[in-house]
């Protein structure tokens, strides 16, 4: 399973890049909104993020009307060889979806709560799909329910559209999502750091030093 990034924050995207498991980097307006008060651009910032990742870097449109998306998608094409148009699963969304992807633009349709829409988009030709399960979770449902049956829905008929689950709230979340066949996860960078941790780790650690300590002072 591939691991993106759910943040516009450059130092959070470096810190996990350092790491060497990072593919990639999923933003929104409300992500780009948090960073406006160091004076970003959206562009600016999407510019920066395509230099420290290689992977793809989905930017967000966010006109609701085609042309106004297709307008947008121009823009953000510019910016770097790896920038994903993210686009609302919409009726102009679906158009633009196709639009992009007949030219061979990786598209990553965003907003997914049900699996009649991953159908939609994946006959549209998109390049990923974006599940929120943790929304599905807020409102009561079983948001991991919908990962597999897209990934069913996916398997039965070879369609290629990769299944990125977002709305990620917790290491839980993570596993179930590997273990139901997503392609990719996107997450916040502590849920990222939350996956290397166990106590029996940090205890097993603080042994191995003190025991060292003890037979080797000074």
């Amino acid at each position: 399973m591939e691991l993106y990034i759910d943040t516009a924050n450059l130092a959070e995207i470096k810190e996990a890049a350092a790491l060497g498991v990072l593919d990639g980097v999923t933003t929104n307006p409300s992500l780009i909104a948090k960073e406006s008060a160091s004076g970003v651009t959206y562009a600016k910032r999407l510019a920066e993020i395509c230099e420290v990742v290689k992977g793809p870097v989905s930017a967000e449109v966010i006109s609701t009307d085609f042309a106004g998306m297709m307008k947008e998608a121009e823009q953000h094409l510019k910016i770097a060889q790896n920038i994903v148009i993210k686009l609302p699963i919409t009726i102009d969304g679906l158009k633009a979806c196709k639009a992009l992807a007949d030219r061979g633009v990786k598209t990553n349709m965003t907003l997914c709560f049900q699996p009649l829409q991953a159908l939609m988009v994946a006959k549209a030709g998109a390049f990923l799909v974006s599940p929120f399960i943790g929304r599905l979770d807020d409102i009561g449902q079983e948001g991991m329910n919908l990962i597999r049956q897209i990934r069913t829905i996916y398997d039965n008929y070879g369609y290629t559209t990769k299944i990125l689950a977002a709305s990620i709230r917790h290491p839980v979340h993570m596993v179930e999502c590997a273990l139901a066949g997503a392609d990719v996860a996107t997450s916040p960078m502590s849920v990222i750091k939350s996956m290397l941790n166990h106590p029996l780790t940090d205890s097993g650690l603080k042994k191995f030093v003190e025991d060292y300590k003890k037979a080797f002072p000074g």
